[in-house]
């Protein structure tokens, strides 16, 4: 009996040592989180930087615009120009500060050369997407309260729906971190992103009426303005607050939604490839 006790025992310890020798099983998302954390820390331990500038840069602009052109730009009859202003100065915060995280984050791995940290970890290439989109998401929503809070004390704008606001920031958001996820991939060094930015993204931001109606453009601008997709998403954004706006807010929707999943699905195709990644 105790000779058969022996033998039990020593399967159990074998049996025991094996599964400790054995790798830990894999827990579901445990890269994605891990990225996504990495992203967070990154941008918010240079706070001042990339959250306390551009929250002084759109009041500037409030300030300087309102000044200007208060009683002299007419939008809506019951709106006053410097709170017509707070709502597109949000989202454009919302939407550049978006970009620039995921962009700026890609492109300063490839260039230091620890992009391979996170090419190596069993990562899949949507674990990858997901983190860098999700937390350009998240620093355009924080820079976005940040331009509210700081803009409010200038005018206080009407809150028809806020789960028309909530909607298109996240959206928008999601859209600019994609495209900032794109930039990064396909830039090789901080001069082609900032091309990227300076010559497609601000141009498209600023025409996209933030500091007027496309209304009052004349007809051929206006018509251009339509074929802008920031236009649809600082539209249907100013919407959740006036109730007002320059097209159907499911329209602007729609236009907003098929333009996530475009450039999601050109970035995931990018990723997987591994296109100016794996080298």
């Amino acid at each position: 009996m105790s000779d058969l006790s022996d033998q039990d025992l020593s399967r159990a310890a074998a049996e025991r040592a094996l599964r400790a020798a054995a790798p830990p099983r894999y827990r579901p998302m445990i890269g994605f989180r891990t990225l996504f954390y990495k992203e967070m820390l990154r941008f918010w331990k240079v706070s001042f930087q990339t959250v306390g500038a551009p929250v002084l840069t759109a009041t500037l602009y409030l300030l300087i615009f309102a000044h200007v052109l208060q009683g002299r730009v007419h939008v809506y009859d019951t709106v006053s120009y410097t709170a017509f202003l707070v709502p597109g100065l949000v989202m454009m915060s919302i939407l550049q500060n978006a970009f620039a995280n995921s962009s700026s984050s890609l492109i300063q791995s490839k260039i230091s050369g620890n992009v391979v940290f996170i090419l190596l970890p069993p990562l899949s290439h949507v674990e990858i997407f997901a983190a860098y989109v999700l937390a350009a998401v998240v620093r355009g929503l924080v820079v976005g309260s940040g331009v509210l809070a700081v803009t409010l004390v200038f005018s206080w704008p009407a809150w028809t729906s806020i789960a028309w606001i909530l909607l298109f920031a996240l959206l928008g958001s999601a859209v600019m971190g994609t495209l900032g996820l794109i930039a990064g991939i396909w830039a090789e060094k901080f001069d082609q992103v900032a091309a990227f930015q300076n010559f497609i993204i601000m141009p498209l931001t600023f025409l996209s009426g933030v500091f007027y109606s496309v209304h009052s453009l004349p007809p051929p601008w206006h018509a251009i303005s339509h074929g802008n997709p920031f236009f649809y998403m600082i539209d249907g954004f100013r919407y959740g607050f006036f109730g007002m706006s320059d097209v159907n807010p499911l329209e602007s929707l729609a236009i907003v939604a098929m333009t996530f999943i475009l450039v999601s699905v050109i970035a995931l195709k990018m990723l997987s490839s591994g296109y100016k990644l794996r080298r």
